[in-house]
């Protein structure tokens, strides 16, 4: 124990100790200090806004806690122990790289979209025009439910999947539900694959989707379902699923299944992550409201 308080008492004093010294010997450290703190918490956040409920978040805790054994085995002078965790924790970093690969491409994809747009509010004629769309899409998802009709509808949203457009059949056309259900009725040219949606147009059908390979999906699943998964995994698409055996209407998000989904909670889902999540939201829209009609009143003003 007497070993433990002078590591311990070292440790404090060399590290945490010194460099607080340093910071008020030099106040511009300090002002420093606090912009790399700041930095740190807030992407600490985002992290765990990303991972938080997913499959990846009992990895991290895992690794948490590995680092804090490592931490304390060297403060306790477990070299031994301390030597086996190193290593592991050297050759972790690299199998961290290979296990979050979907998800760190994602984050990076997510990086490069245009967001300023949508914070000065010019997409509020686009949001309406999406709203229809996903009206058009809950009723011909209905439809082709009530007929056991297998489908699946890729809804792109900030992530381009330009690559996915380029393996099917390019449309271009309105979103429509009488269309939609054309499209997949059995035997027709079109039938087998995935619908695009992208930038309110039907961009192609018949579109192949990279299929989900882990082994924690349930074997009843059927292709169109892995698919579906896979997309979602790959980029931030929503996808709904048509089964063609029971004719349940299931949507695929952010690598997740959500299954049997009946229609007012397929439109609930689709508006909430299509456009609650992406446009204007209806605060901001009400305060450029009364900053109009102010304007209005006053014109001096």
């Amino acid at each position: 124990m007497e070993n433990l308080k002078v590591n311990f008492q070292n440790f404090y004093n060399e590290n945490i100790l010194g460099y607080f010294e340093t910071l008020q010997n030099e106040p511009l450290k300090m002002v420093a200090f606090i912009f790399d703190i700041a930095i740190v918490i807030f992407l600490l956040y985002i992290c765990f806004k990303m991972v938080r409920g997913s499959r990846a978040w009992q990895l991290i805790k895992g690794i948490a806690f590995l680092i804090l054994v490592t931490w304390i085995s060297g403060i306790l002078n477990l070299k031994i122990l301390n030597s086996i965790l190193t290593g592991i924790m050297n050759w972790g970093v690299i199998a961290i790289f290979i296990i979050f690969q979907p998800e760190l491409r994602r984050a990076l994809e997510q990086l490069g979209t245009n967001k300023f747009t949508k914070f000065f509010g010019f997409d509020r004629d686009i949001a309406s025009k999406t709203k229809e769309d996903i009206y058009k899409i809950v009723i011909a998802a209905t439809e082709l439910s009530k007929t056991k009709t297998g489908a699946l509808i890729v809804i792109e949203r900030d992530i381009e999947i330009k690559d996915i457009i380029n393996t099917g059949v390019p449309m271009n056309s309105e979103v429509s539900p009488q269309l939609l259900v054309n499209i997949f009725v059995p035997k027709t040219p079109l039938h087998d694959g995935a619908v695009i949606i992208s930038n309110n147009k039907i961009a192609a059908a018949a579109c192949v989707l990279p299929l989900a390979d882990d082994k924690d999906i349930a074997k009843e699943l059927g292709t169109r379902h892995r698919a579906a998964i896979g997309i979602s995994k790959e980029s931030d698409s929503i996808v709904v699923i048509v089964s063609e055996e029971t004719g349940k209407i299931s949507v695929a998000k952010d690598g997740t299944l959500i299954a049997d989904v009946k229609e007012d909670a397929l439109k609930k889902i689709l508006i909430s992550n299509v456009i609650t999540k992406r446009f204007v939201t209806e605060k901001r829209n009400g305060r450029i409201s009364k900053i109009r009609a102010k304007i209005a009143k006053d014109p001096k003003e």
